[in-house]
Parts: structure tokens; C-alpha cells; sequence
């Protein structure tokens, strides 16, 4: 008699792939790339006020006129995206609502039609249509149909307030890296602190789109300091100047 045991079931409630999952990729990823925003301007700001002036309440003032107009421009742009997409699928579910109650056996053939371009034979594809539309025929459609579900409708306030918080974040590490350290450390200072967050925030937006990290790393890292050298170069110049 064989000891060996039958083999264990697989746990889908773990399983990563699901539509939630997705959607908390999603945001962590947003945030992360918002942090960095917050990160890159206002440091690259203050960095070229600290070039042209040692005064610490000018540099506190640019810095933080800088925070709250990202953070602002921010949630308004993200507010006025996501409403503009939840409009779009609220309209969706409406017409497929519609389209439900006015002609469901051309809706319930079509349903059939997408399980068959998956792969499924007209028979299995017709029972798996039938069987899911006696339960819920409007979720069927949006999930197959239109990737969207009744019940995952994008919020613009959330997404307002995740990108402003996020921008604010990252823009407060430049912000005390600039104010913080003796006048003559603080443009090195604010050079540091960002290229080891700029790292930070590129190695995590890679670890969460699973894509190769120094690469990521990389790209930010050029772009950021690129950035802050070109303003701290203006801010040079016109402090001399002026």
C-alpha cells in the first residue's frame, strides 16, 4: 500500500492574481510614482532657491508654496481622471443594463460568443452563459464583456486624496534635507537625501510592476539628479546676478 498522500488542494485564497489584488498594485504603484513627483519638484525648486540665496525663510517659503501647489494640482488632476472614468463606466453599465432588458437572448448569445473566442466549445460555452446569467446576468457581461465590476467603480475622492498625500510624502524629505543642516551643507544634504529616496522609490515601483530594478533604479536616479542640477545651475546664475 502506497503512504503517499493525496495531493493538497490549492489555496485560491492567496492566489495573487485576483481583480482586487490588481487594483492594490495599481494604487500602491500610483503612490509610489506620486511620491516621487513630490520628491523631484520640490527639491529641484529648493535646491535652486538654496543656489541663489542663503535665506533660510526664502527657502522655506519656495519649499513649501511648492508642496501645497503639487499636492493641490495633483488631487485635481487625479479627481478630474478618475471622475472622467467613472462617468465612462457608469455609462457602460447603464447601456449593458439596457441592453439587458430590451434584447436579452442577443445579450446571452453574445455572452456565449466571448466564452467561445476564450477557447470553450458552443457547448460548454452556452451552458457556462446560461448558468451565469440565471445568477447574475449584468456582472457576467461588465466581467467579460468590459473588465468592470458593479461593485469596483473608481472613487475620485479616494484618488485624490492618495496622490496628494503621496506627493506631500515625498515632497517633505527635500524639503528638511534643505532646511535642516548648516547653510553650507544643505544643497549636499538635499543632493543625498534624494538620490537614496529616488533609489528607494524606483526599486519599489519595479518590485511591484516585477520588472528589473536597476533599470528602474536607473532611470529615475538620471532624471531626478539631472533635474536638481539643472535648477541648482539657474539658481546659481541668477543669484550672481541679480
Amino acid at each position: 500500500m502506497s503512504s503517499l498522500n493525496p495531493p493538497a488542494e490549492p489555496d485560491h485564497d492567496v492566489e495573487p492574481h485576483s481583480p482586487g489584488h490588481a487594483s492594490r498594485l495599481n494604487w500602491l504603484r500610483a503612490g509610489v510614482l506620486g511620491a516621487n513627483d513630490g520628491i523631484v519638484s520640490v527639491a529641484a525648486l529648493v535646491v535652486g532657491v538654496a543656489a541663489a540665496t542663503s535665506d533660510s525663510a526664502a527657502i522655506l517659503i519656495a519649499g513649501v508654496a511648492s508642496l501645497l501647489a503639487g499636492a493641490i494640482s495633483m488631487a485635481l488632476g487625479e479627481y478630474v481622471s478618475v471622475s472622467s472614468q467613472r462617468d465612462t463606466e457608469r455609462a457602460l453599465i447603464g447601456k449593458e443594463r439596457t441592453e439587458l432588458a430590451t434584447m436579452p437572448e442577443q445579450e446571452l448569445a453574445e455572452l456565449a460568443g466571448l466564452y467561445r473566442a476564450k477557447g470553450l466549445s458552443a457547448e460548454t460555452a452556452r451552458r457556462v452563459a446560461d448558468e451565469l446569467t440565471a445568477h447574475d446576468a449584468l456582472g457576467a457581461h461588465l466581467e467579460v464583456e468590459l473588465h468592470i465590476g458593479t461593485e469596483e467603480l473608481s472613487n475620485p475622492w479616494h484618488a485624490a486624496f492618495a496622490s496628494a498625500l503621496a506627493f506631500t510624502v515625498g515632497a517633505v524629505l527635500p524639503l528638511l534635507a534643505v532646511l535642516l543642516p548648516p547653510p553650507e551643507w544643505r544643497v549636499p544634504a538635499t543632493f543625498l537625501s534624494v538620490a537614496v529616496a529616488l533609489i528607494i522609490t524606483g526599486w519599489v515601483s519595479a518590485a511591484l510592476g516585477d520588472s528589473p530594478r536597476m533599470r528602474a533604479i536607473t532611470r529615475v536616479l538620471v532624471g531626478g539628479l539631472l533635474a536638481l542640477g539643472v535648477t541648482y545651475a539657474i539658481g546659481g546664475l541668477l543669484g550672481t546676478t541679480v
